[in-house]
């Protein structure tokens, strides 16, 4: 992949950068209406979470709303929770929904590769249950979790979602109510028919999604391993799991992204499975209401309709 230089220690430079914005956490002096503060999560990992909570949760009289973790996009491999994208569309989401949200900086392939952004997410579901921090404390209703991830943090909800629906036992009190995949990045050996229409796609052309997973997947797998492609794995029928927690599935996505045809699959197979599965599907591209802030406020009112069950 031509955006990754590698240097002699092991690590990479990424040459596709956006713009990092620092945390607001601070209610005395910020005029924004989302306050955002930054936790470390793991030092032996050097993993942590941006927390974002709506100011007006400060003055509530019963303060305790939903928890949204969110898993940011770039192919398992670029872009941060701090990244400009994503920190300004976690901050309209939590304003619009009135969630408290907590983004994970996962570790990145392929320096580590997956399951590491996996183990990540599972390590903050154990982090939240006993922390002390104060937002956590006060204003988030453990009882009342949901995931959310976009592109490969959409993968990465589904997965962490599976590992956590079957150790739910130890997660208490945290409860996850339902996985939110927002335009999920997934993949396959053979071509779908989407993906042949839209070979050329300028946003996420196939062959660009080939040589990200040769960099992300264990070393020696293929795009059929089970990571990528949970529709002819044995790790689908995890999924049973969601179902016996009771937790509901969003999928969501857009009819230009060459996955639109795997997106489509996956809800279907849930459904067959018996798990309670919504779709969301529309005009656009890959990742479109994070790149494109006016079409967030369809989205978010999908959202808001499947967290509160309106």
């Amino acid at each position: 992949m031509s955006n990754l230089i590698p240097n002699p220690d092991g690590t990479y430079t990424r040459l596709i950068q956006l713009p990092i914005v620092p945390a607001q956490p601070d209610p005395s002096s910020s005029t924004t209406r989302v306050l955002s503060k930054d936790i470390s999560l793991n030092p032996k990992t050097e993993t942590n979470v941006r927390l974002f909570l709506p100011r007006e949760v400060l003055h509530l009289p019963t303060p305790k709303i939903p928890i949204i973790f969110y898993y940011h996009g770039g192919a398992f491999i670029f872009l941060s929770a701090t990244s400009s994208i994503f920190h300004e569309f976690c901050s309209t989401m939590a304003l619009q929904l009135q969630v408290l949200i907590v983004s994970l900086e996962y570790r990145l392939a392929p320096e580590h590769r997956l399951p590491a952004a996996y183990d990540d997410a599972v390590d903050a579901l154990h982090w939240i249950k006993t922390t002390k921090e104060e937002w956590i404390v006060k204003f988030a209703d453990l009882s009342n979790c949901f995931l959310m991830g976009t592109s490969s943090g959409g993968n990465l909800a589904y997965h962490a979602g599976l590992r956590a629906c079957e150790v739910s036992d130890h997660l208490d009190p945290l409860k996850i109510k339902g996985l939110i995949l927002h335009h999920p990045f997934f993949g396959g050996s053979e071509r779908t028919g989407s993906e042949l229409v839209m070979e050329d796609d300028p946003i996420l052309p196939p062959r660009v999604c080939d040589a990200a997973w040769k960099w992300v997947l264990p070393v020696g797998a293929d795009r059929d391993h089970e990571y990528c492609n949970p529709a002819v794995s044995n790790e689908f029928e995890r999924c049973v799991a969601i179902r016996e927690m009771g937790c509901r599935v969003l999928v969501a996505g857009c009819f230009g992204d060459p996955l639109i045809d795997r997106q489509m699959q996956l809800g279907k197979m849930l459904e067959g499975k018996g798990v309670r599965t919504m779709t969301h599907f529309g005009n656009g591209f890959h990742g479109l209401e994070v790149s494109d802030p006016s079409k967030a406020p369809a989205l978010f009112n999908v959202l808001k309709n499947f967290i509160y069950e309106l």
